[in-house]
């Protein structure tokens, strides 16, 4: 049975996406598409906040690509070696993640803000809740999303190749915002037959057609099994707001 997923591979230890794996070991036949693109920007700038740790109380990371963003800073010789005085210092304050570290961090909350290395299409939903425990950000940007280059001709030649799947998956906002058109052209009325699954439950009311899943934080094996659950109607229509997801 064949599941398409709107997001980039990620390998792991054995060298392949994880998503895959766990979805074939289910005998489902998985395939990945890239929906986003990213350019990083405004590194000096972010440099040079990283430069005074003793301004915030920690740092906060809500994507894979912030994380990037810091090793890209301190790929320069020159800055490698300001890193190293700078280390230590760094070290002693908290470094959160959107999940269970952010839930410790709404109470117990640091009187200094917080660095949050972030994209340009942010979501609102973590700022206004910390804003709220009275908690400072200290945003910047880091990184700019745009639409990958080769999305309708990777949809198109999935379609025309591969044939409309059971169920198809989105990762983000602005996934659902790119692909949805694409994929409503290509499948017609199919598109009615399709299990679809967001993990924006705030788009999913703008797809157009029936959302069976919603996660607003999906993991690899809530997403793997959701889909598989959903594919052979193991699964009721349900909703999963666990913390809020920025990707």
């Amino acid at each position: 049975m064949k599941v398409l997923l709107l997001k980039d591979p990620k390998d792991n230890e054995t060298g392949s996406d994880p998503y895959i794996e766990e979805l074939k070991s289910h005998g489902l036949e998985a395939t990945l598409i890239p929906v986003l693109s990213f350019e990083f920007v405004s590194l000096q700038s972010f440099f040079a906040k990283l430069s005074h740790p003793e301004h915030y109380g920690g740092l906060i990371f809500t994507s894979p690509r912030a994380v990037e963003a810091v090793k890209l800073c301190l790929a320069e010789n020159d800055k490698k070696k300001a890193w190293i005085q700078l280390k230590e210092t760094w070290n002693s304050k908290p470094v959160y993640v959107v999940g269970k570290a952010t839930a410790v961090l709404e109470e117990s909350p640091e009187s200094s803000p917080l660095l949050f290395p972030c994209g340009s299409i942010k979501r609102e939903v973590l700022p206004k809740i910390l804003r709220a425990k009275n908690i400072s950000l200290e945003c910047v940007t880091v990184y700019q999303t745009g639409q990958h280059p080769n999305i309708q001709e990777s949809l198109e030649k999935y379609f025309s190749q591969v044939g409309i799947p059971k169920s198809i998956t989105f990762f983000s906002p602005s996934g659902v915002k790119i692909c949805l058109g694409h994929i409503q052209a290509l499948t017609g009325d199919h598109i009615n037959l399709i299990k679809v699954h967001s993990s924006c439950l705030h788009n999913a009311v703008h797809l157009g057609t029936g959302v069976h899943v919603v996660s607003s934080a999906p993991t690899l094996l809530r997403g793997a099994n959701t889909v598989y659950l959903e594919v052979f109607g193991g699964l009721a229509s349900s909703v999963c707001r666990d913390r809020p997801s920025h990707s």
